[in-house]
């Protein structure tokens, strides 16, 4: 029995049909899943889904000659859609680490703010100016040895009020 003559069995609601159909595009459909996914995990669940949506909806294929053409079409959608639904979650993991990191900036402000001038300009230079300690220096015109005591100083009391604060 040929293959069009097989599927038109098939869409005919015999089981038997759809599962030798089924059984002789297995290898091709799992290389396009393969293909879109690069992953031997996703695409085996692409090919499970394709599977599913044969079964429930192949009485709705109109011509038996492109009834691959219609499964390699369900293999294809059910690759993008769990692609779309990975960046998704990429995106919110994302999103959750901004806001976790916010926070954590909010909260390193909040310690900073509490310092004294001069200690708030030095780790301004240090941190987020991106000096190095002889530019600090200089900029400061005091020793370099000063500015490494000073960053010393500074960040032990940074340490302890961010143990205060219960963060540590």
């Amino acid at each position: 029995m040929n293959e069009i003559e097989l599927a038109r069995q098939a869409i005919n609601g015999n089981e038997a049909a759809q599962l030798q159909l089924l059984n002789l595009y297995k290898d091709p459909m799992y290389r396009i899943a393969y293909s879109y996914l690069r992953n031997q995990h996703d695409a085996n669940d692409a090919f499970q889904e394709m599977t599913y949506q044969c079964l429930k909806n192949i009485h709705r294929v109109q011509k038996p000659e492109y009834l691959k053409t219609w499964l390699v079409r369900i293999v294809i959608n059910t690759c993008l859609m769990m692609r779309r639904r990975r960046e998704r979650d990429v995106i919110t993991n994302d999103f959750q680490e901004q806001s976790q990191h916010k926070a954590e900036l909010f909260e390193l402000n909040d310690v900073i703010s509490k310092l004294p001038i001069e200690q708030q300009e030095l780790i301004h230079l240090k941190y987020f100016k991106d000096l190095k300690n002889s530019e600090i220096a200089t900029v400061l015109n005091i020793p370099e040895g000063t500015v490494k005591s000073r960053l010393h100083k500074t960040l032990k009391k940074i340490r302890h009020l961010f143990g205060e604060g219960g963060i540590s």
